[in-house]
């Protein structure tokens, strides 16, 4: 098994959250029951926890030439899987919160990045690196 993490939060709505996880993110459904869920997002398990009061919305921007939800989760891809994400989910017309593009282009961190926002008002980073050694390296 390689190493993953694990994200719990909390969801306003149990069917809607499965249905933008499994349907637009390709999630793969683990354990449930009735007020939660397990899902398999890229090899990494997140539990979704249904408490209305709990949940923290958007939008949080850092103001720089790169704004960005300042709380949000996500996961690095492998470079092709994040290009065939992009044109997926560009195909079947899903809103992008930050439309995808490329962030620090010429430094040691560039990237492509874009954001989505689930139901809960969550925003969920997708990013790639060309270069994977450069993941936490510094200029």
């Amino acid at each position: 098994m390689s190493t993953s993490f694990h994200l719990a939060f909390p969801i306003k709505d149990l069917e809607e959250t499965k249905k933008f996880y499994c349907d637009v993110l390709g999630c793969t459904i683990g354990r449930s029951a009735s007020n939660w869920i397990d899902l398999d997002l890229y090899g990494n398990q997140i539990t979704a926890h249904v408490n209305q009061e709990a949940v923290c919305s958007l939008p949080y921007y850092r103001s720089d030439a790169n704004p960005f939800p300042l709380y949000h989760f996500g996961v690095v891809l492998q470079w092709n899987d994040w290009h065939r994400l992009m044109y997926r989910l560009q195909e079947e017309k899903v809103k992008f919160l930050i439309e995808p593009k490329t962030v620090f282009e010429g430094e040691i961190g560039e990237q492509k990045t874009f954001f989505l926002e689930d139901p809960n008002g969550y925003a969920i980073e997708f990013k790639s690196f060309q270069n994977e050694e450069n993941l936490f390296k510094s200029n």
